[in-house]
């Protein structure tokens, strides 16, 4: 009997121990491999904008611009200020499920944080100023709304989540600026999705500290023109710092984007 009692037991264990390893590794199709792993769920509101083409939501405070050449698509939404964080969220991934409402659906989608939700201080925040701060309050594209909830509801409560950003491919720069001054914006970023801090390296130049500039865009006031262009970048998120090495070849151009060959994980 205490033979029995002891595989029983064991059996349980190992149940347990196999449901915990497949939710970290399957929940919404991120691996467990990521060095950023998912956050506990918490609660919030959502709503949508745009219609659904999504059109509305190309552009944005993050700066990612069309979001379909971008890679984002439409599964995107604007964070409130309490979460968009200055910019510095932008990138992240957030899974939302719609909850207690008769307008839910049970799918859970993961969404691209793009824009920013700005206040509306002529609302209240319980009846129109969704974002208005401390609200923690996701404004979803459309399409990316109507795979959780009924567009018709308006306003849902939800629970959402941080997970990490699984990405094909390296970290892409895109150039602005001119040959005095580089802005550049990240996306197709991994991991935690989002960025602390930058440097940019010439090959007649040391690593150069380039400064947050809005978005998910940082900047170098320096001559770069005409040198093969390396960056350093740390994650806002995981601390953790990756070097991509000759992203751009010497003959780089402003309105061009680069690929490097390394990602967070």
């Amino acid at each position: 009997m205490a033979s029995f009692h002891h595989r029983w037991s064991f059996t349980i264990f190992l149940i347990v121990v196999t449901l915990a390893l497949i939710d970290r590794a399957i929940a919404g199709g991120y691996a467990a491999s990521s060095g950023f792993k998912a956050t506990p769920w918490k609660l919030a509101h959502a709503t949508f904008y745009g219609d659904e083409t999504a059109s509305a939501t190309m552009g944005g405070a993050c700066g990612y611009g069309n979001l379909f050449n971008s890679g984002y698509g439409t599964d995107t939404a604007a964070l409130s200020s309490a979460l968009y964080n200055n910019g510095y969220a932008c990138g992240q991934c957030y899974q939302i499920k719609c909850m207690q409402s008769k307008f839910c659906y049970s799918t859970i989608v993961t969404v691209t944080a793009t824009n920013l939700c700005p206040p509306n201080w002529s609302q209240d925040s319980n009846a129109g100023g969704w974002c208005n701060p401390p609200r923690t309050h996701f404004d979803m594209a459309k399409p990316a709304f109507m795979k959780i909830a009924q567009w018709k509801a308006g306003i849902v409560p939800i629970s959402y989540r941080r997970v990490p950003c699984v990405k094909k491919g390296g970290i892409k720069f895109s150039f602005q600026g001119n040959g005095y001054w580089l802005l550049v914006y990240l996306m197709n970023v991994g991991g935690g999705g989002d960025i602390a801090s930058m440097w940019v390296k010439g090959t007649k130049t040391n690593w150069l500290s380039m400064s947050h500039n809005w978005g998910a865009s940082y900047q170098a006031f320096a001559t770069l023109s005409g040198q093969t262009l390396s960056f350093k970048l740390t994650s806002y998120t995981s601390h953790e710092t990756i070097i991509a090495t000759n992203v751009a070849p010497s003959n780089w151009q402003v309105g061009m984007t680069y690929q490097a060959n390394v990602n967070f994980k």
